[in-house]
């Protein structure tokens, strides 16, 4: 049984004090309102993790949104996987199309930073997806398929099912368009089928994927309902606690 989650991802956004008054009341909200095994995880920036880790990761899961591909080093201004796990993290966020867009990171690095986020005990939450111009020439089936096949398939079965993927149509980010609940559908199904053939049916029956993209409280159970959408990752909608919790509890029982 895939787990189910829905994670938010603040991105640079907030003050210090916004965010872990933000973050209490996810994590009031969550814990009276939530009925059912669905995960949340708020994935914040690195000035508030260890705060909001002291708050209640038992209700509320907390990631950082990158790390460094090293492990340590004369890298000036980078945070590490060891640092972010030794705040008590459980996940990153990889591969973000902003961070694939404006820091030119490609498959190539994020295969490396996916390789020392497992290595430090963290789950990764990989990013894939395609823009609008390769959505429109019809090549996104094999934009997103090279995704997987440099950024996360050279692991080894065992460490691939420790990863959560998320699919982000870059055309649908910040932009207010979603894609259908169909279309979203066609490509998660897509995703699951590669992750098949490469490894086998059990892993990717048991692979994670989350849908990305101009997911709100209005849509979430739209595409929640769809066989191979797991959840979501959020953006605006994280930044209200109203509307983050109401995608939450789109899984409530």
């Amino acid at each position: 049984m895939r787990k189910k989650i829905v994670a938010g991802n603040w991105k640079m956004n907030l003050e210090y004090a916004e965010g872990v008054s933000l973050f209490s009341e996810i994590v009031n909200m969550v814990r009276d309102e939530r009925n059912g095994d669905q995960l949340a995880v708020i994935c914040a920036p690195f000035i508030h993790l260890n705060s909001l880790v002291q708050l209640g990761t038992d209700v509320v899961g907390i990631g950082a949104q990158n790390c460094h591909q090293k492990e340590s080093g004369a890298y000036t201004g980078e945070i590490s996987a060891k640092m972010i796990k030794s705040v008590g993290c459980g996940y990153v966020i990889i591969g973000h199309s902003e961070r694939r867009q404006y820091f030119a990171e490609t498959d190539e690095l994020l295969a490396e930073k996916t390789n020392i986020a497992l290595a430090n005990g963290l789950v990764p939450l990989f990013c894939i997806g395609e823009t609008l111009d390769e959505r429109n020439n019809g090549s996104y089936f094999e934009v997103l398929k090279t995704q997987l096949e440099k950024g996360l398939f050279g692991l080894s079965a065992e460490d691939f099912a420790k990863v959560v993927i998320a699919y982000e149509p870059v055309w649908a980010i910040g932009t207010g368009l979603t894609a259908t609940a169909e279309q979203a559908q066609e490509v998660h199904a897509f995703i699951r089928k590669e992750i098949a053939a490469k490894y086998d049916e059990a892993i990717a029956d048991g692979t994670t994927i989350l849908y990305g993209g101009s997911c709100n409280p209005k849509n979430a159970a739209e595409l929640f309902a769809q066989p191979d959408i797991d959840g979501g990752l959020i953006g605006g909608a994280s930044l209200k606690s109203r509307d983050f919790v109401d995608i939450v509890k789109t899984f409530n029982a």
